[in-house]
């Protein structure tokens, strides 16, 4: 006697809360980039000057929190990728 297979429930792989935690991760990435942004090493008062040094480019929100930020959105796009569906 024949039996069908039992159906299986296809469909997407990411579920809502997948996706959530993407455009999350990727705001954070955005964050970081843009306070990494700002004038150059040699930009003073937004006009090019090779013989001035702006010390600006070694802020703590340039060289600690931006990266951080950048690397925890990482982190969150790893989990988002990961977690599983619950449906």
């Amino acid at each position: 006697m024949y039996t069908e297979p039992a159906k299986e429930n296809i469909g997407f792989y990411f579920g809502r809360e997948n996706y959530k935690w993407m455009l999350i991760g990727l705001a954070l990435i955005l964050l970081g980039f843009l306070l990494m942004m700002g004038a150059d090493a040699n930009t003073v008062d937004g006009k090019f000057d090779p013989n001035a040094w702006n010390e600006s480019i070694f802020s703590i929100r340039r060289i600690r929190i931006a990266p951080l930020l950048v690397v925890a959105g990482f982190a969150v796009e790893v989990y988002a990728i990961l977690k599983r569906n619950k449906a």
